[in-house]
């Protein structure tokens, strides 16, 4: 049998994942016949130090890589979308080879090799594990890690290390909770959504489907994580004036899907949404898809 590394994230408070239900986790493997480990992390290199163990035998080419024969199994505790990112995103540190050093066994079109797959244990509703439909319960992630079943999906990376899961919101509301707009160029492969000459309200770059609305505006409705390509939309207000009503304005959303968009707000910081986690941007971000870079634990369909 394999052993299983429960990972809870330590939040800024200094406190770790609720334990009750990792416990109820832990208990599960041992009556599946696994041995489970628990174990905190409240820094990068923390974790750095937990996913070492996921490491595979050593190659000729002295790069680190993923053990194909997953004799250890990773299962993360989170409260948000956020902490799950942070452990991707110390795996693609970990795994991706540097640009000049790129072996010919990669994956077509991508810059990486498969992750490790990930077991989820949700500790909170909805967010990104609801999206996909994976376990929400402990017994049901034990169940689902133990079977070994799983399911891949996209990655995507961004020219500032990081990566994105679900997708980000870009653009803000003032203190009436109104939209305020903004410039920017946002390119997407050979498409132009917008130069920046039009004024915005938001623009989404999605890879599942929890950024496919914006109060109730559907931007990128059709966002899958699984199809190799990433969604983008932008909402620009348009303005209309008739005889009988006068000025109106109403909003045009501008959709596409590719494989890498660049975003380049003009004229200052950004509101930036990403993951659950904000930040702003006042600089031009790229995000390319890896397909199927990733892979999650999940109960078979049925």
């Amino acid at each position: 049998m394999f052993d299983v590394l429960l990972l809870s994230l330590i939040d800024g408070a200094g406190c770790a994942a609720t334990r009750a239900p990792v416990l109820t986790c832990r208990d599960a493997f041992v009556r599946g016949g696994a041995r489970p480990e628990l174990a905190n992390a409240g820094s990068d290199e923390e974790i750095d130090a937990v996913l070492a163990r996921l490491d595979g035998p050593a190659r000729p080419d002295g790069l680190v890589w993923p053990d194909p024969d997953r004799r250890t199994r990773l299962v993360v505790a989170i409260a948000t979308d956020g902490q799950l990112r942070a452990v991707v995103r110390r795996l693609v540190r970990r795994y991706a080879p540097p640009p000049v050093r790129r072996p010919d066994d990669l994956p077509p079109q991508r810059t990486m090799p498969d992750l490790p797959p990930i077991g989820v244990l949700p500790l909170s509703t909805g967010g990104l594990p609801a999206l996909l439909g994976l376990p929400g319960t402990p017994d049901e992630v034990a169940k689902a890690v133990l079977g070994g079943h799983t399911k891949r999906l996209d990655l995507l990376r961004t020219d500032g290390g990081s990566v994105t899961l679900n997708g980000a919101l870009l653009g803000g509301t003032d203190a009436d909770e109104q939209a305020v707009t903004w410039r920017g160029r946002v390119e997407v492969d050979d498409s132009v959504l917008t130069d920046g000459t039009d004024a915005v309200v938001a623009c989404v770059v999605a890879n599942a489907a929890g950024y496919a609305a914006v109060d109730g505006l559907p931007l990128a409705p059709a966002a899958d994580p699984a199809d190799g390509v990433l969604d983008v939309a932008v909402a620009v207000p348009v303005v209309t004036r008739t005889f009988r009503r006068g000025r109106r304005v109403s909003i045009e959303v501008r959709r596409t899907k590719g494989r890498a968009v660049s975003v380049n707000p003009l004229g200052g910081e950004l509101p930036l949404l990403e993951d659950s986690v904000f930040t702003t941007l006042s600089h031009k971000r790229f995000w390319w898809v890896e397909p199927g870079a990733w892979e999650v634990y999940a109960l078979p369909a049925g």
